[in-house]
């Protein structure tokens, strides 16, 4: 007994319980602190056009609800001829987050259906060297998210990780990344929708990458209250775990971005051994390479997998056990948590935008905040005392 819980205090992905509140994104607010890309798909081959700021808002594909929900959608209203790309939206925050990070991430809606391929996930600005991780992912007909680390040769998952997802691919250098599937249900698709969606959180941490996920109804007080600072302590075993032990993350992952984006077909979703899987193709013909594109991007496209393809977004909060940021200069910028929100917009143009102030919106009193330094003191002094309570 008195071994296992030296164990656990040693191998606990929440080894630092509280981190303060550094950005949120929500609310009018929203859309001020990301760049639109302003590209077509070049990075994972869809059959989309990423419109820049501009576009977005005037085509109403990124935009506020009256309610206050950040809506990014793929245009489902327009004619699309042969050969050309419909448009989509793909956004990148401006500013970075370090080890030490918990990211928030709380929607209604994911996009879901035949051909489309959302993420919500992490870049560093050098990629694949400086790490990748994919919080939500899913393609055409899947019902159960799928999280995955992206990074070059050396850093792997394993096993023998204390989480309640379903393992999958173990070579976070390989094409698929290093996999689990969310064993929750109602981690995805119709099925998220139907529950009013829920919670992915996610711990960035030199000892390991955490991510948890909770539907609406069994998101922790933890998370529901978190304004100003979160406490991780009372998260239970996460859906994915990748320690240390088996991945550096000092090495593999650099500081990350935030990123949003729907494609659709691509070198995924649009695959001829894997879309027919869930997407019947149309006459019973066998699947070739245009089949996804055929049947859902051009003319009309496909209404019923379109009208499904958006994301619906209470809120993103990112939390750092240091207080900061990392701005795009490569410099750490300390945010007071008590500041209104980032008013500062993204570029229309699909470059860098300006800045804003690196405040952040918060509600009701500060709760603890502890440094990184003090969290790793009070781990050391925990550690040390079930050590010496196992002399006993």
């Amino acid at each position: 007994m008195k071994s296992s819980l030296l164990a656990v205090a040693l191998f606990s992905p929440t080894v630092l319980a509280s981190y303060s509140l550094v950005k949120e994104y929500s609310g009018s607010n929203f859309f001020n602190g990301w760049v639109f890309y302003g590209n077509y798909d070049n990075t994972t081959e869809g059959d989309v056009e990423y419109v820049n700021q501009t576009a977005a808002m005037s085509d109403k594909l990124a935009y506020v609800t009256s309610g206050g929900q950040a809506i990014i959608k793929v245009d489902n209203t327009s004619l699309v001829p042969y050969n050309d790309k419909r448009n989509s939206v793909r956004i990148t925050t401006e500013d970075y987050f370090s080890a030490g990070s918990v990211i928030l991430f709380d929607a209604t809606h994911l996009p879901y259906g035949c051909s489309v391929w959302p993420g919500f996930w992490t870049k560093a600005a050098k990629w694949p060297e400086g790490g990748e991780i994919d919080i939500v992912e899913g393609i055409n007909g899947m019902t159960a998210n799928q999280v995955a680390l992206h990074s070059t040769a050396g850093c792997n998952s394993t096993s023998t990780a204390n989480a309640t997802g379903t393992i999958g691919s173990t070579d976070c250098s390989a094409a698929a990344g290093c996999t689990y599937s969310i064993n929750q249900a109602n981690s995805y698709g119709a099925g998220f929708a139907s529950v009013g969606g829920g919670v992915y959180a996610t711990l960035f941490e030199d000892s390991g990458i955490s991510i948890w996920f909770w539907q609406r109804s069994s998101i922790p007080s933890s998370v529901t209250s978190a304004n100003t600072s979160v406490d991780t302590s009372d998260w239970g075993t996460p859906a994915a775990y990748y320690p240390s032990s088996s991945c550096d993350i000092t090495q593999y992952f650099e500081p990350q971005q935030l990123v949003l984006d729907i494609t659709l077909c691509g070198d995924w979703a649009g695959l001829t051994s894997i879309y027919p899987e869930t997407c019947p193709i149309d006459g019973g013909l066998p699947a070739n390479a245009s089949s996804c594109y055929l049947q859902n991007v051009i003319n009309s496209g496909n209404q019923t997998a379109l009208s499904e393809a958006y994301f619906a977004i209470n809120y993103i909060k990112t939390f750092n056990a240091n207080g900061t940021v990392v701005t795009p200069s490569g410099s750490s910028s300390s945010v007071n948590p008590t500041n209104t929100a980032a008013t500062g917009g993204g570029s229309s143009s699909g470059s860098s935008g300006s800045s804003g102030s690196s405040g952040a919106k918060t509600t009701g009193s500060s709760g603890a905040i502890m440094s990184r330094e003090a969290g790793m003191g009070a781990l050391v002094a925990s550690i040390a005392a079930l050590f010496a309570w196992t002399l006993l």
